[in-house]
């Protein structure tokens, strides 16, 4: 570490005041700021006052997201060559799943976070402001809620739409009204239908013929598509490559995470694992996060009770361990900037961002998972929730202030 201090010392008069390069130290900046805790403090505005500064706490959130990173890699490489039939078993070509998983997505990775940097560093350099931290977790959940074999100039595109209108364009990070990654996705879903949805988005099969009877549906889709509700499940396979039986299998399936679907959203198991963490570093709201699974959980009963549709049948925990809904619990809904700032607008934003995920998710017949739109939707929503539980706290302090002087 004291090399790469005495590197940023020596360069760093070249970027101050008066040096060649004085228009570029914004750049340097955040580069120094990566590696090192910033040389400076606010002097006004202070609104958290703690040891950490923004970068060390989206570091966590960047380590938090790393299990659900390292099991999609694995899980993509596990997809293709169950689809191709070269393994089948769990364990089976474990290194070879994980090393092919690697090598389509670590590029997505890698796209998203270059593409993202260069504009912000750039916008950077241009208005002479600090570079905004966001884009280090915005960098790796680009990649995570989208299919592996989405093209990479399709990632970049996303990222750039994100960056550009998702945030810049409100002021940067701490302004943006909409969750950049989810941004990215709705971006490419409504631009580029074909490659985020379907039955053969999900499962990259490279120049190999599936084997016969295979299909890349995700479990959604399966639910959905289910005549009678009796083949949910069966064009499936389990852990051991053998297709599943009942929905009890496929709930357990999609609670490990080995069933077609984004890079980072298909295990719940890796997804705690980051929510544990997150919580136990108070960077992320339990209030959010408890409210989303109780409106999921809430309304995945209700339609269970209704049961009007196959769909609506699905067992409640079953519907909450498909598709997005755990990764968008922890890792969407809870960005501090886009959701609700007071303690009642928490419970509020969750609950119904987690109602009416499962809501669209049932009743759109075009796009069996809601998840993304019901959160963009509580992003828009967010601003209003507070201004009420605001106004509510002003006028029953107002109430107690003319009892009090009566």
């Amino acid at each position: 570490m004291k090399l790469l201090q005495n590197l940023f010392d020596s360069v760093r008069p070249h970027f101050e005041k008066g040096g060649k390069l004085e228009n570029y130290y914004r750049v340097l900046e955040g580069f120094e700021t990566l590696v090192f805790v910033p040389g400076h403090v606010t002097h006004r505005g202070t609104h958290i006052k703690d040891a950490i500064d923004l970068k060390r706490t989206m570091f966590f959130v960047v380590i938090a997201l790393v299990p659900s990173l390292l099991f999609g890699m694995w899980n993509t490489g596990h997809q293709h060559f169950l689809a191709t039939g070269e393994f089948g078993g769990l364990a089976e070509g474990f290194i070879d799943k994980l090393l092919f998983g690697a090598m389509l997505v670590l590029p997505l990775v890698i796209v998203s976070y270059t593409v993202g940097l260069a504009i912000e560093f750039a916008i950077a350099a241009k208005n002479n402001h600090p570079v905004n931290e966001g884009f280090l977790v915005s960098g790796m959940l680009i990649p995570l809620v989208l299919p592996a074999d989405v093209p990479l100039w399709m990632v970049a595109v996303a990222t750039a739409f994100a960056v550009i209108i998702g945030k810049e364009v409100f002021g940067g990070t701490g302004m943006n009204i909409l969750n950049p990654a989810l941004t990215a996705r709705a971006f490419l879903f409504f631009a580029y239908p074909t490659k985020m949805s379907g039955n053969i988005v999900w499962v990259p099969t490279g120049d190999k013929t599936p084997v016969d009877g295979f299909t890349g549906e995700t479990l959604l889709s399966q639910a959905y598509n289910a005549p009678d509700g009796s083949n949910f499940g069966e064009v499936a396979y389990d852990m051991a490559g053998y297709q599943y039986g009942s929905m009890a299998d496929t709930m357990w399936a999609s609670f490990w995470g080995w069933v077609p679907g984004s890079i980072g959203e298909t295990s719940t198991f890796a997804i705690l694992i980051g929510a544990v963490l997150l919580l136990w570093t108070g960077i992320a709201s339990w209030r959010v996060m408890l409210s989303f699974f109780a409106g999921g959980l809430g309304m995945s009963i209700l339609f269970n009770l209704w049961g009007a549709n196959p769909f609506m049948d699905v067992y409640p925990l079953q519907q909450l361990f498909m598709g997005g809904f755990m990764f968008g619990l922890v890792f969407m809904a809870t960005d501090p900037v886009s959701a609700t700032q007071t303690t009642t607008g928490k419970w509020i934003y969750g609950f119904f961002g987690g109602f009416l995920s499962i809501m669209i998710r049932v009743f759109n017949p075009a796009y069996p998972e809601g998840v993304m739109v019901a959160i963009l939707f509580m992003n828009v929503m967010a601003p209003l929730i507070d201004h009420y539980v605001v106004q509510a706290n002003i006028n029953r302090r107002l109430k107690r202030a003319k009892v009090a002087t009566a």
